[in-house]
């Protein structure tokens, strides 16, 4: 990006919607909260690493979850509700919010990505941007009348967000997304010599497409026992055509992607991160998909995933030469990739844990 798009891209981006606190906002539920009902396009990732095993800890109020995509707000009781919207709202949503604000305990929202600087980056569409502005963005004139807390993802992303004053909450995934009962990380047969690399990607990561694409065939050309497979979408197909043993998949809804990954294993994943505005407020959730493949990971070094090696993964600077370098290392070395799969699997479960607090918010109001 030139230095002039990427100043006319800040300009546009401190000048459209932010989330912000109604005025007599506390950071609290305004009353009692006798139940939780969670807002969003549910069933999808954010809900499920975030929000989920966080509603089932001890001593947290019931919850209900409600799928905004019908035409029609869901049948859900507001008396004593304190309403959480993942991400989106509707306008059907925000019409039973307005009518309802009187009863209500209290009104939430949970961020897991800097939106403003999605919209006006490059690596997304503009049938996605055009998405975000109508489904996260335009909302907010109205939801932030009503808004008595914002949670954000990371640091980075909250400090994006001062006029919300939002809270930090990381990823806390449910074991059960990601830890199958015979799990075993140990598991791998030395006797296939057949070793699957994938990158499963998201629609907004066209520069680590790039990126990976000269890394993949330079392992491909020096490993013939190397599979490799990639989710892309249509513009960023183009990117791995002309390659043997690649395998491109379409994006898959999230469902059909944890039913597909529940029947098998991958032996080494792809995680990088450009060093972009956007990439800098992302979590580390595909640590979480990389532990339920039980795969060996390379994570971009950076603020997602850190910088050090003190949990004993491989973080490597967004550099072709030594990405190519470790790849290839990970392919002949299969106590490595061991090492490096026990390695995420402990700092997923750690993250699981986390969940056992709740929401602390609500715990305390409760007491």
């Amino acid at each position: 990006m030139s230095r002039l798009r990427e100043r006319m891209a800040r300009w546009i981006e401190r000048r459209l919607p932010q989330p912000r606190l109604r005025e007599e906002a506390t950071g609290r539920p305004r009353q009692p909260v006798k139940r939780i009902i969670v807002f969003g396009r549910i069933p999808n990732p954010t809900f499920d690493y975030y929000l989920a095993a966080r509603l089932e800890a001890p001593d947290m109020p019931p919850y209900q979850v409600a799928d905004i995509r019908g035409r029609e707000t869901p049948p859900v009781d507001a008396d004593g509700a304190f309403v959480i919207i993942c991400r989106y709202a509707s306008p059907s949503i925000l019409r039973w919010i307005e009518s309802n604000a009187e009863r209500l305990s209290g009104v939430g929202l949970f961020l897991d990505d800097d939106i403003p600087a999605v919209v006006t980056g490059r690596d997304a569409d503009f049938f996605y941007r055009l998405f975000l502005w109508y489904r996260a963005l335009w909302p907010l004139s109205r939801l932030n009348r009503h808004l008595d807390i914002v949670w954000a993802s990371t640091p980075h992303l909250a400090s994006r967000l001062k006029e919300a004053k939002a809270t930090v909450l990381p990823p806390a995934p449910p074991k059960s997304l990601w830890l199958s009962a015979n799990d075993d990380v140990e598991t791998l047969d030395p006797a296939n010599r057949e070793v699957l690399i994938a990158y499963h990607a998201t629609a907004v990561h066209l520069e680590e497409h790039r990126f990976l694409r000269p890394i993949i065939a330079e392992v491909l050309r020096e490993r013939p026992q190397v599979r490799f497979e990639v989710f892309a979408d249509r513009r960023a197909r183009g990117i791995w055509q002309g390659l043997e043993r690649v395998q491109i998949r379409e994006p898959m809804p999230w469902t059909e992607y944890l039913a597909d990954a529940s029947h098998r294993r991958i032996d080494i994943m792809l995680v990088p991160l450009a060093p972009t505005h956007v990439n800098d407020s992302r979590a580390p959730t595909k640590r979480i998909d990389v532990a339920r493949f039980r795969a060996a990971g390379v994570f971009s070094d950076g603020l997602a995933y850190g910088s050090s090696n003190d949990r004993g993964e491989l973080r490597m600077r967004y550099a072709v030469d030594d990405w190519c370098r470790t790849v290839v290392q990970l392919v002949d070395d299969l106590k490595l990739r061991r090492r490096v799969a026990v390695a995420t699997h402990r700092a997923v479960l750690q993250m699981t844990s986390s969940a056992d607090t709740g929401l602390e918010v609500f715990k305390q109001r409760q007491a």
